[in-house]
């Protein structure tokens, strides 16, 4: 086969990659400048594409995107998985994996997913999946809430500001951790150098973009210093430009 690495995404209605974890293995192709093609997989593909060359790890959903196929024909699943692999084949430029901030982050970033899931599971397949994947993410999305239909889930959920006020601890704790770096060295969490962490981050605020302007306004102001997550997306640009193909 060909020296391309082949990354497997979910695609969207707009034809660039959306979500917050292929958006992290993305952001390290092209921060690396590897060779890659995107294949994208619409959500009832991914288990059937997948399947006969990863094994089943027992979870409920037990393929999962991102996953690439290196060009040795090995495929790796999970977009920290990926990372590690890559650091090691790849090593320059580097990722600092073992940086401090960065499971500090991920910490951080759990919980403002968890507050914020009203927002994004509803809004995902309204604003961002192609009809095909619609079905797929509803039944699935509403079974993991323990109710009959995401219909159901959004009437339950219709006041956001209590979600809000959950995540907004969070989100001023990433500033802060983004406010670490020395005085006068950012956009990054290590300053003027680039990490995984900067990817992680991204991804995120991308994701919170791509489900409408107004969700991530809220996400920037909630953070009390929405001009230094402007700033990281900014300073990430080069390796942001490429989010499909």
């Amino acid at each position: 086969m060909s020296g391309q690495i082949v990354l497997f995404d979910i695609p969207s209605k707009q034809g660039t990659c959306w979500s917050l974890n292929p958006w992290k293995t993305r952001l390290l192709l092209n921060y690396k400048g590897l060779d890659y093609r995107t294949e994208w997989l619409e959500y009832p593909n991914i288990r059937p594409t997948l399947e006969p060359h990863l094994p089943n790890n027992g979870s409920s959903t037990p393929y999962t995107i991102p996953t690439i196929l290196l060009p040795s024909g090995t495929y790796i699943m999970d977009s920290r998985a990926i990372a590690t692999a890559l650091e090691a084949a790849h090593p320059s430029p580097p990722l600092h994996l073992d940086s401090p901030a960065l499971p500090r982050l991920e910490s951080l970033l759990r919980r403002v997913m968890i507050a914020l899931k009203p927002i994004y599971i509803v809004r995902v397949p309204k604003v961002i999946l192609n009809e095909a994947s619609v079905p797929f993410w509803n039944e699935t999305r509403a079974a993991a809430q323990g109710v009959t239909s995401l219909e159901e889930y959004e009437r339950a959920n219709v006041d956001l500001g209590p979600r809000w006020e959950e995540a907004e601890p969070a989100l001023r704790e990433v500033t802060d951790l983004l406010g670490e770096a020395p005085p006068g060295k950012g956009p990054f969490f290590l300053g003027n150098v680039v990490s995984y962490a900067d990817f992680v981050w991204a991804g995120f605020l991308i994701f919170m973009g791509r489900l409408g302007e107004d969700v991530l306004e809220e996400v920037l102001v909630r953070s009390g210093g929405g001009e230094r997550h402007r700033a990281l997306l900014e300073g990430l640009g080069p390796w942001v430009k490429r989010a499909g193909h």
